[in-house]
């Protein structure tokens, strides 16, 4: 197989540490539904959470570097590509947004 040398330049942050968003815990009787699916009863306050609420959950990226604050993903980019505390948020060029192991990364690149 051919050999490739890197040579982009991307942004990226280190992970110090990820937060995931949490179903709320509701006090009242709800309904097994969802607003989501369709499935709803509609006045139950779950579903009036799901429609406060649209879209997917949410993950809270914390960098490793203090002068970056901590930003929100969608929790399936965390799912999707494998990300964790200790490698890179990635966004290259073209605005496409991944995840690279600390170990690849590092022996990929040189910061600027």
């Amino acid at each position: 197989m051919p050999r490739y040398q890197c040579h982009k330049k991307v942004w990226a942050l280190k992970i110090a540490k990820i937060g995931y968003e949490q179903l709320p815990k509701f006090l009242h009787a709800t309904c097994k539904g969802s607003f989501a699916l369709g499935s709803e009863c509609g006045n139950c306050e779950r579903c009036d959470w799901e429609r406060s609420h649209p879209g997917p959950m949410r993950a809270m990226i914390t960098p490793a570097d203090p002068l970056y604050a901590p930003f929100d993903v969608d929790a399936d980019f965390i799912t999707k590509h494998k990300a964790e505390a200790g490698g890179y948020y990635v966004q290259y060029d073209d605005g496409y947004k991944s995840f690279s192991p600390a170990k690849a990364f590092e022996e990929g690149y040189t910061q600027l």
